[in-house]
């Protein structure tokens, strides 16, 4: 067992305790952390006068030398340790002897797994930031590709009123704006370096804080020394963007299931990223929508469980708080999976634009732009609504669509209907008659696209 304590002890750790304290299997992706934040800390040391130049450059290289070993597999992370950090200071004293040992110098393992944790999710909000924008710019192309494919807009799932595919897939654009924002806001509030609080109370060392900041990165250092090691906002909070993420591709996935159906028959996905059936081979099935639906709740399992496990926490540093990693990195691994195959999946779905139209026709979408006719001819709302509900009934026996009617049975119903009546209620006047700002019209539309091409052209992904 490599412990970075023991002193005070006169036997042995209980080996099932050992195990159940130990985090060796999960930490070790933090390596690459502890190693940069190791640097910072021994280049710092060195600064301000508690190691010598000699030492720290024996500290560099020897760290150095750790991850390239541990990389190349010439060095093993194995559970003989506790964790990542007993891992790196055994190591490296094994490799330089006493100078290793001066590492930890007016440390603790609170601040050092507080920085660790912060480094690493920095840089997965980055990666985050990347999938986001990747999906935004294939959203932003299929709006500009479907101003004029025309379908049924839904409330209750039921056939509402016809939009185009741009506007519709508008409405994912904007979810997944607000995610990239919330991304940004994150990064923001994150980037504060906590090496130097010590276990809670700082150190009689004088170390340089806004040097070790800078060195890392960060804008910054932490401003209290309690917070600094009991503070994991940062990750509830990008838990929390990552489940809502994976909300908004769950509703995404869910319409891609329903359009994919035989029942609907709008869109068909790639054979890359469907799957057969075992038993009946005429089934195509959209596994990733899925697949994508299902992982939902595992990440708002991560963030449920964090909440839970911060809840009672008194200050500062409790081991609860170990808990905050096989939730994190899980959530992380899901959402960025998620992302990158659901873009790929939507990227290559094929339209069937003729039936998207048809089933906008058939289910009386455009039984409102029936009613507004009949209001531009002086017939009140109220009694046009009444009139066009009759109209929608004459054609549920007829087996019909408005469009359908001839004129002279339209004329039965109501003697206002005249000739241009056909031409109001196409599904091209329908859409295009919409132009207030957010509507499916092609001007807003084009104006929405032209914000959103600027938009995608000035975000820039924070740097990990």
């Amino acid at each position: 067992m490599a412990q970075l304590w023991g002193g005070r002890f006169t036997k042995e750790t209980d080996q099932l305790v050992y195990d159940f304290n130990a985090s060796i299997t999960f930490d070790q992706r933090l390596l690459p952390q502890d190693i940069r934040g190791s640097k910072a800390h021994a280049t710092m040391l060195a600064a301000v006068g508690v190691i010598t130049e000699a030492e720290r450059d024996q500290i560099l290289s020897g760290l150095d030398g750790i991850l390239k070993d541990v990389e190349t597999g010439a060095l093993e992370i194995t559970t003989k340790y506790e964790d990542v950090h007993s891992f790196v200071e055994a190591n490296l004293i094994d490799r330089i002897g006493d100078a290793g040992k001066k590492l930890h110098t007016g440390r603790s393992r609170n601040d050092q797994v507080a920085l660790d944790m912060r480094l690493y999710v920095r840089g997965e909000v980055s990666e985050l930031e990347e999938r986001v924008l990747t999906l935004m710019k294939t959203l932003q192309k299929l709006m500009e590709e479907n101003l004029e494919t025309y379908m049924p807009g839904f409330t209750h799932l039921q056939k509402a009123q016809p939009v185009s595919f741009s506007h519709h897939i508008g409405a994912y654009m904007e979810m997944f704006k607000r995610d990239f924002s919330r991304l940004t806001d994150i990064y923001a509030r994150l980037n504060y370096c906590p090496l130097g609080a010590g276990a809670l109370a700082g150190t009689t060392y004088p170390l340089d804080r806004e040097m070790t900041a800078k060195l890392l990165g960060f804008a910054g250092p932490t401003l209290n020394s309690m917070d600094s090691v009991s503070d994991r906002d940062y990750c509830i909070e990008l838990l929390s963007a990552c489940a809502t993420i994976m909300m908004h591709l769950s509703r995404f996935s869910e319409e891609i299931i329903l359009w994919n159906s035989n029942e609907y028959g709008f869109i068909e996905l790639d054979d890359a990223y469907s799957t057969g059936s075992s038993i009946m081979p005429q089934k195509k099935n959209p596994d990733i929508a899925e697949l994508v639906r299902g992982k939902t709740g595992r990440v708002y399992g991560a963030l449920t469980s964090l909440l839970t496990t911060m809840k009672g926490i008194p200050l500062a540093y409790n081991k609860d708080m170990q808990e905050d990693k096989e939730l994190t990195f899980d959530a992380l691994d899901t959402t960025k999976g998620c992302l990158t195959l659901f873009n790929g999946m939507i990227a290559t779905m094929q339209l069937h634009k003729d039936t998207m139209a048809v089933s906008a026709m058939r289910g009386f979408t455009n039984a409102t732009d029936a009613a507004d006719y009949l209001v531009k001819k002086g017939v009140p709302f109220r009694d046009a609504h009444g009139i066009i509900g009759r109209l929608v009934l004459f054609c549920l026996d007829k087996g019909c669509a408005i469009d359908d009617l001839s004129l002279e049975e339209l004329r039965t119903i109501d003697a206002h209907f005249e000739e241009d009546i056909f031409d109001a209620i196409s599904l091209k006047t329908c859409v295009e008659a919409r132009n207030t700002i957010g509507a499916p019209g092609p001007a807003p539309m084009k104006d929405v696209i032209a914000k959103n091409a600027e938009l995608l052209q000035s975000l820039t992904v924070d740097p990990a």
